[in-house]
């Protein structure tokens, strides 16, 4: 079996670039099979003559360092300033945050909210002098706030409790409007859910997340990013995910253009309950079936397929095409669920709102470290203690985080729209989507794959169109939609559905 981008399309694929034009925003069909000729006789894969910097008018972009073939025909690798940038994030931050945090006993959401040193207030209030200390180096791009509201008594929550997530803007400088969100808990807690005197130290659950939020918003606050990235310490996740449920329907309150959203929960250390250790891992919940779905897209999805092809599924594959890099150190391992058994994170109300989102995890957890008393039995040390992180390892997960938000920051957005048309039976395909608002969109590339591939595995170049045709029948393969700009980046792929 071929893996995904390589000789896979010496089966039936490629682009021979004799396209036949019609027009700005006409269809133009591809006669596929050329190509796969062609780099046979030159002795390369199918999926380097169907990548962009093969067939077609490419745009210059982010090249690969010299190493092993590409695998995926849709990867994106770093620039000179995307690496320089990630070099920044420093480990020694991370740990300071992580031991800061820790320190203030517990942060239990229903723990003291006035107590200047101790209880989840005494959180607050240092995690936002942390962030407005971190806008002063963006020259008034970045805002600080504190997002508070009441909750009242719910499971988990017997009194009316106030939930405040400390939530740091930087706007963008492009496409505002554009928005992707990166959070941790800073909420923490014990073995008892509803314990909110005793210590809960909580450095791996979710210290570690806050971590990465802190040591982000340090290292962007300087840049400007085309599209507005917020980086968000919320609250409640421990008593039922309240602060992120409260953020994510405000966002969609206002009609906010969320295009991707990622928690980083339990990302603290790579060493499983057995010892062994994967320090170069880290795993990416994504869901398929969307949460939110409607009833009638629900329809669509059984009599056409999809079900591994959400929104949040599509974000999922741009973190790898992305993050997944020497610049990062880091694999990501794509988990095709919203979340583990029996767990939740802060993607999930994003996700109910119809907003894409993933949950970065360590690849093994140990739950002796996690919702814990701290304790000796046996010899055998128990609680969410900082001894048991690894900053090295929070550090390229932050890396991981980075490399994607930037490059969805500075890519066009998802494309809109992309529909197959289906006014008549054929065995070729004619897509059409939506032209995108950016002020640097160069152009658009269709992809496809088998519908039994996980992954994308032709990239065809179409032009700066709104319509193209492809020599595939519909009824055999999938396909999607990306954006490019003039700088050669590629936006999240946005799956085509029939048009109605």
């Amino acid at each position: 079996m071929t893996e995904p981008g390589e000789d896979a399309g010496s089966r039936d694929s490629g682009h021979d670039g004799h396209s036949r034009h019609s027009g700005e925003g006409t269809a133009r069909r591809t006669v596929l099979g050329a190509a796969t000729v062609g780099a046979t006789a030159l002795g390369l894969s199918s999926a380097a003559a169907m990548s962009p910097a093969a067939a077609g008018p490419a745009q210059p972009g982010p090249t690969r360092p010299p190493g092993p073939a590409r695998h995926r025909p849709t990867e994106q690798f770093p620039s000179r300033e995307l690496r320089a940038m990630l070099r920044e994030i420093d480990p020694r931050r991370v740990e300071a945050t992580v031991r800061k945090l820790v320190s203030f006993g517990t942060r239990h959401t229903l723990s003291a909210q006035d107590d200047p040193v101790r209880g989840i207030g005494a959180a607050r209030d240092w995690l936002l002098a942390e962030l407005r200390r971190r806008a002063q180096a963006s020259g008034g791009r970045m805002t600080v706030e504190l997002q508070s509201y009441v909750q009242q008594p719910a499971p988990r929550v017997p009194v009316a409790t106030r939930i405040t997530n400390v939530v740091a803007t930087l706007r963008g400088s492009v496409t505002p409007d554009r928005i992707y969100v990166v959070s941790g808990h800073y909420d923490s807690r014990n073995s008892d859910p509803m314990n909110a005197t005793g210590d809960a130290p909580g450095a791996d659950d979710d210290a570690s997340g806050v971590a990465v939020v802190l040591e982000l918003a340090r290292v962007f606050a300087t840049r400007r990013p085309a599209a507005t990235l917020v980086f968000a310490a919320v609250a409640g996740e421990e008593q039922g995910l309240y602060g992120a449920g409260h953020m994510a329907r405000t966002y969609r309150g206002r009609q906010a253009d969320v295009q991707g959203m990622f928690t980083n929960d339990i990302v603290g250390s790579p060493t499983a309950e057995d010892g062994s250790r994967d320090p170069y891992t880290i795993r990416l919940f994504a869901e398929g079936v969307p949460t939110a779905e409607t009833p009638e897209q629900a329809e669509v999805r059984r009599s056409v397929g999809g079900e591994n092809d959400s929104p949040s599924r599509q974000l999922a594959r741009f973190v790898r095409d992305t993050a997944e890099n020497d610049a990062t150190g880091m694999r990501v391992r794509v988990i095709f669920r919203r979340d583990r058994y029996l767990r939740s994170g802060d993607h999930i109300p994003f996700l109910q709102q119809a907003y894409p989102a993933g949950r970065f995890t360590e690849p093994a957890e140990n739950y002796a470290h996690q919702h814990q008393d701290v304790r000796m039995v046996d010899g055998k040390q128990y609680g969410d203690l900082p001894e048991f992180c690894d900053f090295g390892f929070i550090t390229r997960v932050a890396r991981v985080n980075a490399a994607a938000l930037w490059s969805l920051a500075h890519a066009p957005g998802t494309p809109r729209g992309a529909k197959i048309r289906t006014t008549a039976l054929g065995n070729s395909t004619e897509l059409a989507w939506e032209r995108g608002p950016e002020p640097d969109l160069a152009g658009y590339e269709v992809v496809w794959r088998e519908t039994t591939e996980p992954e994308w595995t032709h990239v065809i170049p179409a032009g700066n169109v709104t319509r193209y045709a492809v020599d595939l029948s519909k009824d055999n393969v999938f396909f999607g939609i990306r954006a490019f700009n003039h700088s050669g980046l590629r936006s999240p792929v946005a799956f085509c559905t029939p048009q109605p």
